[in-house]
């Protein structure tokens, strides 16, 4: 087995990184609240993520699963990834008419270092549905996907 500890400023090669993150997504690390995995087996640029985020107890998004697209660039992971979110959702930083995640209102991804991963974005993400300000905005009816 090889382990690697990431140190900020050490360059980990892009496919070398993002196996790791498909072997963890694979494995299912965490609690289960999110999830991540190529969208097709067969993209061997490893570029096209599926992301999935089960809504908080507690709040408006409770017991609503979420699923976003992730598009890990050429330069992943020194530049952040693409994020939209592909169910419908109200909430603070995401854009109304295409899920487009705005990078400057998501610290993980404003902030965005190459030891972050997707995980680290989703799991941030899922903590915005918790945070006061978005905690009981009126959301879409459940299921609905944005056309775009």
């Amino acid at each position: 087995w090889l382990y690697v500890v990431l140190n900020p400023g050490v360059k980990v090669p892009r496919n070398f990184r993002l196996l790791e993150e498909l072997e963890e997504g694979q494995k299912g690390v965490g609690d289960g609240t999110v999830s991540w995995g190529l969208e097709d087996d067969e993209d061997m640029t490893l570029t096209c993520w599926r992301g999935m985020i089960i809504g908080p107890p507690r709040t408006i998004y409770e017991n609503r699963m979420y699923s976003l697209r992730v598009e890990c660039g050429p330069r992943y992971p020194e530049t952040p990834p693409f994020v939209r979110f592909v169910t419908k959702i109200n909430l603070n930083g995401v854009h109304n008419s295409n899920g487009v995640v705005d990078t400057r209102a998501v610290s993980s991804l404003a902030k965005w270092q190459n030891s972050y991963s997707i995980r680290v974005v989703l799991q941030e993400l899922r903590r915005l549905m918790m945070c006061k300000e978005n905690m009981k905005l009126p959301q879409p009816p459940e299921g609905q996907i944005y056309t775009n």
